[in-house]
């Protein structure tokens, strides 16, 4: 059963299952993590990417990509572009059904939450200033520091330096907690185009308690900004050889 499908599926699943998780705790109503904050959230969503990355490997993916973006940057980086076409229906479809359980788990806080904003906060990303182009250069910036530094840990001259066996998952959560932190107050670091429309998709089709509209109108900066920071990316390990 095990299959590189499988695993990009079943770890999308999970990295989303977790991270909308924590939002829908700190954001909807009489949670017990109501109000709990940003650092609550970024290190949920790190413990999300940990736990996921971990899954797709279980599961079948030695590449644990779990984002379009990343698979977009390797392809780049490798010239090998095989995967990209597979992988991202995996992502997108474990990531549609993550956000689906996440709308499970909190189904009675849904009727308690009157603020359609906070409903869509818990499945998708929003601005904190909307602007086309500097929203757009947020999640550039934020997708090129994930990809790069990913391909810098997982790099022959951070092997051949020893850090033990298995310790990837943890540095990438580390990774995407400090880019939350650091870097995500901006736009909510999408850095994920799975992450962002497969949610999306899911609050647009869910029957979720006094819901408003998706925000279609801001739905393709989480999409081509970490495409675009993926790819330049993988372009710059192609040509520095990491």
């Amino acid at each position: 059963m095990h299959s590189a499908f499988l695993g990009e599926f079943m770890g999308t699943m999970i990295l989303i299952l977790l991270g909308d998780g924590v939002v829908a705790g700190v954001l909807l109503k009489r949670s017990k993590a109501e109000g709990s904050g940003w650092m609550v959230i970024t290190t949920g969503w790190a413990l999300a990417v940990m736990a996921g990355v971990f899954v797709a490997i279980a599961c079948g993916s030695s590449d644990a990509h779990l984002n379009p973006a990343v698979t977009l940057g390797f392809a780049v980086s490798t010239g090998d572009f095989g995967k990209v076409g597979p992988y991202i229906a995996a992502q997108m479809a474990g990531a549609f059904v993550g956000a689906t359980l996440v709308w499970l788990q909190y189904l009675p806080h849904w009727k308690e939450t009157p603020d359609q904003g906070l409903k869509l906060a818990v499945f998708c990303t929003a601005p904190a200033i909307r602007n086309f182009v500097t929203n757009l250069i947020s999640e550039i910036i934020g997708t090129f520091v994930l990809v790069f530094v990913v391909g810098a840990i997982f790099s022959k001259a951070v092997a051949a330096a020893g850090p033990a066996a298995g310790l990837g998952p943890y540095l990438v959560g580390a990774l995407v907690w400090g880019i939350g932190l650091s870097l995500g107050g901006t736009t909510g670091y999408a850095i994920n185009p799975a992450r962002d429309l497969g949610p999306r998709l899911a609050h647009a089709a869910l029957p979720i308690e006094g819901k408003g509209g998706s925000d279609w109108g801001y739905a393709i900066i989480p999409v081509i900004g970490p495409l675009i920071g993926g790819g330049l990316a993988g372009m710059v390990l192609r040509v520095i050889g990491i």
